[in-house]
């Protein structure tokens, strides 16, 4: 039996204020404030979706001290920031495991172990040297946490729940075979896409407004005429 959990959606913005809102207009609820990530230069906000799981709102800290390294979750790379100025959005999703080093060394390109913190939680998560998202945030990072019950559990419950996500990738069957040897195979399904087509996922939830869904696919601006 795989031990591999769904652990959260990861949507990320330009500002954390303006992925705060983005959120609100999207689900009908407003998220609580989390708390600032000292090695990566970022902050963010935070809702529970079940007792072990939850989404967080992501953006860099204008007031932390540049990271040494590149940030997480592509923060830094130049087309990502470019497309979080025109909107926030779904970027990633992550998973959870207590046998982290075990998937992170095997076959499936997840990047380094790093420690990470946010006041005083503790946890270990896969991070590309170069900070870019796995398989363009298809690949879900991968992390362990170093504490007695999910931090969920103390995050605020705005009757939100993810009820389904969706991968659309033109490598459909490379990345469901990834899937499977991370134990996640089970926590989103996959779906095809032609050669020419960028990849992208959703998130259906529940919410306060009813049916919702979170993409990270780039909205595409119309055609000069």
């Amino acid at each position: 039996m795989s031990t591999t959990r769904f652990d959260h959606l990861v949507v990320a913005a330009a500002n954390v204020s303006a992925g705060v809102d983005y959120l609100e207009r999207q689900l009908g609820v407003r998220l609580p404030k989390g708390g600032e990530h000292p090695r990566m230069g970022t902050h963010n906000h935070l809702m529970r979706l079940s007792a072990n799981s939850f989404v967080e709102v992501i953006a860099i800290d204008p007031d932390a001290a540049p990271p040494s390294r590149p940030r997480w979750f592509g923060l830094d790379d130049p087309h990502v920031r470019a497309s979080l100025a025109a909107s926030p959005r779904l970027l990633t999703w992550a998973v959870n495991t207590p046998q982290l080093e075990a998937l992170a060394l095997g076959e499936v390109p997840l990047g380094r172990i790093e420690p990470m913190s946010r006041g005083a939680l503790n946890w270990d998560i896969t991070v590309a040297a170069d900070g870019s998202l796995a398989a363009g945030g298809l690949l879900p990072a991968v992390l362990q946490w170093h504490c007695d019950t999910h931090p969920a559990e103390r995050m605020q419950d705005l009757g939100c729940r993810l009820t389904r996500l969706t991968l659309y990738h033109p490598r459909a069957d490379w990345l469901a075979a990834c899937l499977q040897r991370l134990g996640a195979a089970e926590l989103a399904r996959v779906e095809p896409l032609a050669d020419s087509e960028d990849a992208w996922l959703e998130a259906e939830l529940e919410t306060p407004l009813g049916r919702r869904v979170l993409s990270s696919r780039v909205p595409q601006r119309p055609a000069a005429v």
